[in-house]
């Protein structure tokens, strides 16, 4: 069963399954996903890469009371859509923060977000007006109790702290792609850490394949009997990370929730945490 931080009140997984990339097969993976355990779902109103329709389908197959779940998702650019758009693309960037979260209600079918997440700036290094318009726009609806928490996602650490200086409304998650070739995002989760910031790291597998092979990896695999995804999610939950999985595998689904059962070595840890950078 998975496990729980707590953030401004509100009970946050520590693992999560992430529904990008799966199309027509969206319900039901996320409906096996529920059934083997995780009740934290992130998902986006990004019909290119998501199909929020669909995790609320298998919400409501599953029957789950709603304060079991734990459910994120995200606004996302024009430049990140396609023609299946959530929104009307003429419209102010708040606005469309508004019409997009609205949609993302009638996805899901509930009447509440935990946490609504800005899907990445709308500039490589800073963040410009559209950036602030949007986060403005999500704070109205955290103010208003119809998210329980904001969060930002590919964003780099100085990004984040521009942010973090700048807004009233402070964000509580960071969702960033983790690679170990630059230290598992060292720096944004360092500065998450100092500010109490939830760090989620995706790709940890599909960004990382060398490390998969890794003769070192699999050394600490062969010694706890568990598998390398394993001894990698295992790891990045010790170093204070929240991992999200989108396996396909119900198999692989309950073995990723197997990092309950076990611990690394703190020599373990830190050989992963130094493996490429």
């Amino acid at each position: 069963m998975v496990h729980y931080t707590e953030v401004h009140g509100v009970r946050v997984p520590t693992f999560i399954y992430g529904t990008a990339w799966k199309e027509d097969a969206t319900a039901g993976l996320v409906r096996l996903a529920l059934d083997a355990g995780f009740r934290g779902i992130d998902t986006a109103n990004q019909r290119r890469h998501y199909h929020e329709a669909g995790v609320g389908q298998a919400l409501a197959a599953a029957g789950l009371p709603r304060d079991d779940l734990f459910l994120q998702t995200k606004f996302t650019y024009l430049g990140g859509q396609d023609h299946r758009l959530p929104y009307d693309p003429r419209a102010p960037i708040a606005t469309q923060v508004e019409q997009s979260f609205a949609s993302s209600l009638e996805h899901l079918g509930v009447d509440r977000i935990d946490s609504y997440v800005l899907h990445g700036p709308s500039m490589a290094h800073g963040l410009g007006g559209d950036d602030w318009e949007a986060w403005e726009a999500m704070a109205r609806l955290h103010r208003a109790g119809r998210t329980r928490l904001l969060g930002v996602s590919n964003v780099n650490l100085g990004q984040l702290a521009q942010l973090w200086t700048r807004s009233s409304t402070k964000p509580a998650i960071v969702q960033n792609r983790c690679f170990a070739a630059t230290g598992w995002d060292r720096a944004v989760r360092t500065f998450c850490r100092e500010q109490g910031l939830v760090y989620q790291g995706f790709s940890l597998l599909t960004a990382n394949r060398e490390v998969l092979w890794d003769s070192r990896v699999r050394a600490i695999a062969a010694r706890l009997d568990r598998t390398v995804p394993q001894v990698i999610f295992r790891f990045a939950l010790q170093v204070g990370m929240t991992p999200l999985t989108g396996t396909t595998s119900a198999a692989h689904m309950a073995e990723d929730l197997g990092i309950y059962e076990f611990a690394l070595d703190p020599a373990e840890v830190e050989t992963i945490e130094r493996l490429v950078a």
